[in-house]
């Protein structure tokens, strides 16, 4: 049996935005459901369940932060935020509210495309792979099913490029990696950006893992450099 296409949800306000998106996403196989403002982005989010969102900020009416905000209350879903603007708030407001990727208006649609299918992939296990466990101080990664769990509660839920950052880490444990390099490891050719995305993201980790910044179980600050996964 044939499987079902991967359904993107497109939210702009602009419509010759969403039909070139359309477009480019349909000619790769997706299902393209679209929506013009916040209020429509959350009740299609929520009726079509689809398997990402493409999310512009400046939206009429509730604005796609908003949008974000209320996606997250229920949903791990990846989402690619769009913006005309360049704002570094605009940035780290997004990433804060879990966004996992993000692009500045005007962007190539091949890029978008490049981006929505390295999300997706990152997003799910690949299924020729065998189970594999990362064991780490009470802390446990399912690589496969791309699960966490601290000594062994209820999995801790987190966004793709969350696991694999944690993953990263965990993977060098007492080893030193640069934000740069986490950024090469993590975010790849895709993102091109402020290295302070990565302190973003440490932080979120650090919330869902309950981990102490001050004296941390998990991953340490060094200082002037980057962070690593305690040894031991």
């Amino acid at each position: 049996m044939q499987a079902k296409p991967e359904k993107i949800l497109v939210v702009d306000d602009e419509e010759h935005i969403i039909e070139l998106v359309e477009l480019y996403l349909s000619k790769e196989g997706y299902q393209v459901v679209k929506a013009t403002d916040g209020d429509e982005a959350v009740e299609k989010f929520t009726v079509e369940k689809p398997d990402l969102l493409v999310l512009d900020i400046m939206l009429p009416g509730r604005d796609g932060l908003d949008v974000l905000r209320e996606v997250r209350k229920t949903s791990q879903v990846p989402v690619i935020m769009l913006t005309a603007r360049e704002s570094e708030v605009d940035k780290v407001v997004g990433l804060e509210l879990g966004a996992d990727d993000y692009l500045t208006k005007p962007f190539s649609p091949r890029e978008l495309v490049a981006r929505v299918k390295a999300v997706l992939r990152r997003s799910k296990p690949a299924a020729a792979e065998a189970v594999e466990v990362v064991e780490r101080d009470g802390l446990s990664i399912d690589t496969q099913r791309r699960q966490v769990q601290v000594e062994g509660r209820g999995a801790v839920e987190l966004t793709a490029k969350e696991f694999d950052l944690l993953l990263v880490l965990a993977s060098n444990p007492g080893i030193v990696l640069t934000r740069e390099r986490l950024m090469e490891k993590v975010w790849g050719y895709e993102y091109i950006g402020d290295t302070r995305t990565v302190d973003v993201y440490i932080r979120h980790l650090r919330e869902k893992l309950a981990d102490n910044a001050d004296s941390p179980r998990f991953i340490q600050t060094v200082r002037g450099v980057g962070y690593r996964f305690k040894a031991g």
